[in-house]
């Protein structure tokens, strides 16, 4: 029985668990029939999504009848165990908030038992004042409506000089402020031109755009190391396993803005894993301000076969890459 006050539907969002059933997209499916983080995280969107409209407050109505943008705005996210092109999952979201905050845990069951994957949600209900600043949110959803997903202190002072390519062949060889914000850290860092495909609500930068970016900052990084992707694959059928990663909004960053983004390995455990850390900031008002922080763990598996993997365990070649030494 469909939901009629916002009452009711509040109550049902911020106090039912639901479950749905989701599936990875093709276009994750880039190794073989393994499925990335990207992609992983987009079923968890969509969990999300699915539970905001079980409760008859779909993204869709949030918008338009009450001004409102459903944001992902911090996501961290555990692969228990790998996904393959079309198995499906059960998506369990479970309201975990206080009653000022709408925080979910969601778990990824591809046996209604085992969790396959966990993860933490946040959720800000932004008010959308781009196509019209009129104030429509109504009472009950008033405790959550935020008038910026987040607001950060600038770090510093710093110039915005726009790049003549749009940002195209700006890095920390060529860019001064990126060089400076990668100065003794094991680092790389771009600066890139937010284009519309990563926006959203007309203005912004959304969750699965830093998904894109965390994933491109990778491949950027072993690239620039001389283990790039497909260097790897190529030699010894070796490719990158995400078992952790999580993003959080710390400001909002618009539409054809310049996006500065710093991608660090900050610890080599043992010879498993690295977690590396990706930082992004604009230039706003004569100030450097940082829109969102992140984290990602990566290791390594070989294929033996269109099937079959296991991990692997990194030799002195690789460590000494991801080192920097």
């Amino acid at each position: 029985m469909p939901f009629t006050s916002l009452t009711e539907k509040l109550t049902a969002l911020t106090g039912t668990t639901t479950d749905t059933e989701v599936r990875p997209r093709y276009e994750g499916n880039n190794i073989n029939t393994w499925i990335g983080f990207k992609h992983v995280n987009y079923m968890v969107e969509e969990a999300v999504l699915a539970h905001f409209r079980a409760a008859g407050l779909p993204s869709r109505t949030l918008f338009q009848e009450y001004g409102l943008g459903l944001e992902l705005a911090e996501l961290d996210t555990r692969i228990l165990n790998a996904f393959h092109l079309d198995e499906t999952a059960t998506a369990t979201v479970r309201p975990t908030g206080d009653g000022t905050s709408l925080t979910f845990a969601v778990s990824l069951s591809k046996d209604g038992k085992n969790k396959d994957v966990t993860a933490k949600v946040r959720v800000a209900l932004r008010r959308e004042r781009y196509v019209d600043p009129a104030d429509s949110v109504p009472s009950e959803l008033a405790p959550y409506a935020v008038e910026r997903i987040a607001t950060a202190a600038p770090v510093r002072d710093a110039e915005l000089v726009p790049s003549a390519d749009l940002g195209l062949t700006a890095t920390h060889r060529t860019d001064p402020l990126l060089k400076e914000l990668v100065e003794d850290g094991n680092a790389i860092a771009w600066r890139w031109r937010i284009s519309y495909p990563y926006c959203h609500n007309n203005e912004r930068l959304q969750m699965s755009g830093y998904l894109r970016l965390m994933e491109e900052a990778k491949d950027r990084f072993v690239a620039h190391r001389g283990i790039s992707i497909k260097t790897l694959l190529d030699e010894r059928k070796w490719i990158p396993v995400v078992p952790r990663s999580s993003i959080r909004f710390l400001d909002e960053a618009l539409m054809e803005e310049e996006l500065h983004i710093v991608f660090t390995v900050e610890d080599v455990f043992k010879d498993l894993t690295y977690t590396s850390r990706m930082d992004c900031y604009v230039i706003r008002d004569g100030k450097l301000v940082p829109t969102a922080t992140g984290t990602i763990v990566h290791g390594y598996a070989v294929f033996s076969d269109r099937k079959d993997w296991a991990l692997v365990p990194f030799d002195e070649h690789v460590l000494t890459a991801l080192r920097g030494e």
